[in-house]
């Protein structure tokens, strides 16, 4: 029999990959072009040309046995090291090798730090609505969420529920700007305000509060909007990137975290984390594509295409009746439901649209829909979105 943990996993499959098989369900029936798959975030745009010129150089001039051969848990140095500089010319810091741990992309990171900084049952807020694997990736190290609701105006956290949910039992933080599901970028007064309540808290409970920011949408961002660097607020910070998005190298599996040398006691935190990388079984980042960052370290992906589509699908969406706040970075729409979210997502079927429910970020009564797909998808779409918005809104749209 499967652990009890993995039972309750089973049984609450993700809704994000349930979609998906759907839609590959639903085009075998209706041919692909006729289904409107908006749930998983796979980049549809490709990874810029010198990305695979990169991996191509590298394994045809590199001896294989050093290409494929083990390194330190942290990853290559001078990788690392180009990845610092990178950060210290776009933001001002001042990082080098020993502020970066290479990792098996975003996911693993947030693993890994949680691993080094959390016990059971200690406690970790998250803002609401939010990425859903946060909470399985806290019960992993037997601790657990606390949810604090954003505001609808405009998903900025509520900053005071923030402050009354820190307690003695309190051990980190996670925030995600740009925002999965909502698309929002976290001002810089709420950047700041977060850090000083956290100071704040610090100072009168006596204990250490980690901030992880997870931020694989850093990079895409519309309409010159800028994501403040959040180490520059708050010393006991963790970054956790990936180039998933940036570089549209999901499958690839390649990111970092940094811990910043004004963390507490942070050689001994680099430390820890980099040994977790060791025993949760990642052992190191991949080695060849530690050495295609290190040549594409400041690349960034073409988002010209999300952008039209943001604006496309939204402008089409508001005609509709739909409401929904307009994104400022990462690729998707969080629109609100006039009904129930899961039973919207039923009634989208009819009409071959694939969305996913708000509730499984814990925001019920919104549907999250991605636009990283072909503009072409889109168009083809909104004859559907026309017919469910007839139905539920019970009205005729011209």
């Amino acid at each position: 029999m499967i652990s009890d943990k993995m039972k309750k996993l089973v049984n609450n499959n993700s809704v994000i990959r349930q979609m998906f098989e759907e839609g590959k369900k639903l085009a075998s029936i209706y041919g692909k072009e006729n289904v409107y798959d908006f749930s998983l975030g796979n980049p549809s745009v490709p990874a810029p040309k010198e990305v695979n010129e990169a991996i191509k150089n590298i394994v045809d001039s590199e001896e294989s046995i050093s290409l494929h051969g083990y390194m330190s848990n942290s990853g290559y140095e001078d990788v690392r090291e180009a990845i610092a500089n990178s950060i210290n010319q776009k933001f001002n810091t001042d990082f080098d090798e020993n502020n970066i741990i290479m990792t098996v992309g975003a996911a693993s990171g947030m693993n890994i730090v949680l691993k080094s900084i959390l016990n059971p049952n200690e406690e970790v807020i998250v803002f609401a609505p939010y990425f859903v694997e946060y909470k399985n990736y806290v019960n992993n190290y037997d601790g657990k969420i606390v949810e604090v609701l954003c505001k609808e105006s405009d998903f900025q956290p509520d900053l005071e529920e923030f402050e009354q949910k820190i307690n003695k039992n309190t051990r980190a933080v996670i925030i995600n700007s740009p925002n999965n599901p909502t698309g929002v970028v976290y001002s810089e007064s709420t950047l700041k305000a977060i850090s000083e309540i956290l100071e704040k808290k610090q100072k009168e409970l006596n204990i250490t509060i980690f901030l992880i920011s997870d931020e694989p949408y850093r990079e895409l961002v519309y309409d010159d909007i800028e994501v403040p660097y959040v180490t520059k607020f708050y010393n006991n910070t963790f970054v956790v990137y990936s180039y998933s998005k940036s570089l549209s190298l999901p499958g690839e599996r390649i990111g970092y975290v940094v811990v910043p040398n004004e963390m507490e006691d942070s050689k001994t935190v680099f430390e820890a984390v980099t040994i977790a990388n060791r025993v949760l079984g990642s052992v190191n980042a991949p080695s060849i594509m530690q050495k295609v960052i290190k040549k594409c370290v400041n690349l960034k992906t073409d988002i010209t295409e999300y952008k039209e589509n943001r604006d496309l699908l939204y402008n089409e969406l508001k005609k509709l009746n739909f409401e929904c706040i307009y994104p400022q970075g990462a690729f998707y729409l969080f629109v609100k439901t006039p009904i129930d979210d899961k039973e919207f997502c039923e009634i989208a079927k009819k009409y071959n649209i694939l969305v996913v429910p708000g509730s499984s970020f814990a925001g019920s009564g919104y549907v999250r829909i991605s636009y990283c797909v072909s503009n072409e998808m889109i168009k083809r779409s909104l004859p559907a979105f026309r017919k469910l918005a007839e139905e539920l809104f019970n009205k005729n749209f011209i």
